[in-house]
């Protein structure tokens, strides 16, 4: 199944630098392997804000939900998450 997920970074503005750049890294990490494992199909940046709009593509939704959770910065993440399917002019 694909998964259209938007997602919103809510982390604290106080939140320490070096805290900041530890989530930051680890995310960038998390990503590269949910690429690798197919999961992630594709990532945009939403301009102006700190947010994501992602392509990803799971068995289930458990399973979107777990690769999700998996993310460093999921605690401070509002996500939406709508399922998608091929239209049929696209076939």
């Amino acid at each position: 199944m694909e998964f259209l997920v938007r997602a919103e970074n809510r982390l604290p503005a106080d939140t320490a630098d070096d805290v900041r750049a530890r989530l930051k890294t680890g995310e960038r990490a998390r990503a590269d392997e949910l690429r690798a494992a197919g999961v992630l199909k594709r990532l945009w940046r939403v301009p102006g804000r700190n947010a994501t709009i992602g392509l990803y593509e799971t068995t289930d939704a458990t399973t979107l939900h777990d690769a999700l959770a998996s993310l460093p910065m999921f605690p401070w993440m509002d996500i939406t998450v709508e399922a998608v399917a091929t239209h049929p002019q696209e076939r």
